[in-house]
């Protein structure tokens, strides 16, 4: 057998998972000059782009346009996608290494991380990520029911997706319209009672997670006024040390700036309020059966033996009374079939992209790469996925020369499609793809929208099929 990554013998990876990292992994693939390789791209859902198609806001369509970036890399003669494939039902571990050298895992963190309080499972209680994929119009959530009868609800956490969250609820129906907004999310918000939205920060203004341009739309609400406390934004002393040091992220100052013009600015009599609130963590979620208040804890700051400011309960409670509380204190990845799995962190254990037996002390499994949040865990956004998945190609790489990889019995390309056809996998090609995403386009053009998504997979199947037919009947 000729060298790996020659014409003879070329590279053949399999990729499960098609958000950003799985992508500019295959971007950085491609990009060798002197190897040949062959990409196949497995991902459960019709529908390529991971969150940044599910997860990534209706009203933020410029952040969505970086799948322009991936559909080109999807175009590479070097590049397949095989759509509406389930890994570890549909095609599993052992199979892949019948077909491939190596698979790389990029199914990010598709779960909440829990509080662990009392009263957590109470109806009206729910992750975020659930709303997330619900307005999304994501296949898993479409059928998840919200009580939007509450008047006043809880958002736990000051990061992006709480952000989100957040604005959404308090959107008007005149700013939805222009999005790509599910259509029964959109019909349930129209009548909502949503009046009150607490969102609930463990640390101080300085700390906050939330980027800039997040924070200061939240100020630019059609019917939601945001209402900062000036003693929310009276700053501790470790927070004032932190915002002059050489070590203060610019991101941190601006935030700062921004909630302190807002604790000057008076409310404007708008339908909703948007509450911001700081240094308070939940302690308990009250109700018999359901949401009724949640109880918290003021926090004070202090420095840890590392230098890294940190929140610490104080001795003073408070019950705020809300009817829905949405947990976004951050993703979790869940385990694969066959694959290692670090329970503390949600993670794939590995060693800069190489998966190991076990965290930190395990061996290498050999064959098995890892990129994304499923990789780091869930930091940072979409761009910091290309170095992450630069560095586990690099490491890839390193094994081919090495020769550290699987041997594949039936490495020729259209061996793993006669293998999906013998078990009636109804796999969906990028082309497919391209034909949905053109169908949801003009859907949404008709009513005035970027794009009016399919939130059931069978729709999505059945609309396919009657296209392709169609072009048949036409010729």
């Amino acid at each position: 057998m000729s060298k790996i990554g020659t014409e003879g013998n070329p590279l053949r990876v399999a990729i499960i998972g098609s958000g950003p990292s799985g992508f500019y992994a295959a971007q950085d693939l491609q990009k060798q000059k002197d190897l040949v390789v062959e990409i196949d791209m497995y991902e459960r859902l019709p529908t390529p782009f991971g969150l940044v198609r599910g997860g990534v806001a209706p009203d933020h369509p410029k952040i969505k346009s970086v799948t322009k970036v991936y559909s080109r890399i999807a175009q590479h003669d070097s590049f397949r996608f095989f759509g509406n494939v389930e890994f570890g039902t549909d095609i599993k571990r052992a199979d892949l290494q019948k077909y491939y050298h190596a698979v790389i895992y990029a199914v990010g963190s598709s779960s909440d991380k829990r509080l662990n309080i009392l009263g957590e499972d109470l109806q009206g209680s729910y992750p975020a990520t659930e709303f997330v994929g619900w307005y999304n119009a994501h296949p898993d959530y479409r059928d998840l029911q919200f009580d939007l009868d509450a008047e006043a609800i809880a958002v736990i956490g000051v990061g992006n997706v709480a952000m989100d969250v957040t604005r959404i609820m308090a959107r008007s129906q005149a700013e939805l319209d222009k999005t790509d907004i599910a259509h029964y999310a959109q019909a349930a918000l129209r009548h909502s009672n949503i009046k009150r939205i607490y969102v609930l920060g463990r640390r101080g203004p300085a700390q906050a997670a939330f980027t800039n341009p997040e924070i200061k739309e939240l100020g630019e609400m059609d019917e939601a006024d945001i209402i900062v406390a000036p003693k929310e934004v009276d700053l501790d002393e470790h927070s004032k040390e932190y915002l002059t040091s050489d070590r203060v992220v610019s991101k941190d100052v601006k935030n700062v700036e921004i909630l302190r013009e807002y604790a000057n600015r008076p409310p404007s009599g708008k339908p909703k309020q948007i509450i911001m609130r700081f240094l308070v963590s939940p302690v308990e979620i009250i109700g018999s059966d359901k949401v009724e208040a949640i109880k918290i804890v003021k926090n004070e700051l202090f420095v840890n033996e590392r230098g890294v400011i940190r929140p610490r309960a104080t001795d003073e409670y408070e019950t705020i009374p809300v009817q829905m509380v949405f947990r976004s204190v951050g993703y979790r990845g869940v385990p694969l079939p066959d694959v290692p799995f670090y329970d503390r962190w949600g993670t794939i254990p590995n060693n800069e992209g190489r998966v190991l037996t076990e965290h930190e002390t395990g061996e290498q499994v050999v064959g098995d790469y890892v990129v994304g949040w499923i990789k780091r865990g869930p930091s940072g956004v979409i761009g910091t996925n290309k170095p992450d998945s630069v560095e586990t190609v690099k490491r890839l790489l390193e094994d081919v020369e090495t020769g550290k990889l699987w041997s594949p019995e039936a490495a020729q390309r259209e061996a793993v499609e006669n293998f999906l056809k013998a078990k009636n996998i109804n796999a969906i090609s990028f082309a497919d793809w391209q034909i949905i995403d053109e169908m949801e386009v003009q859907l949404g053009a008709a009513e005035g929208r970027p794009r009016k998504k399919f939130t059931e997979v069978q729709a999505m199947l059945e609309a396919l099929s009657e296209h392709k037919r169609s072009l048949i009947a036409t010729d």
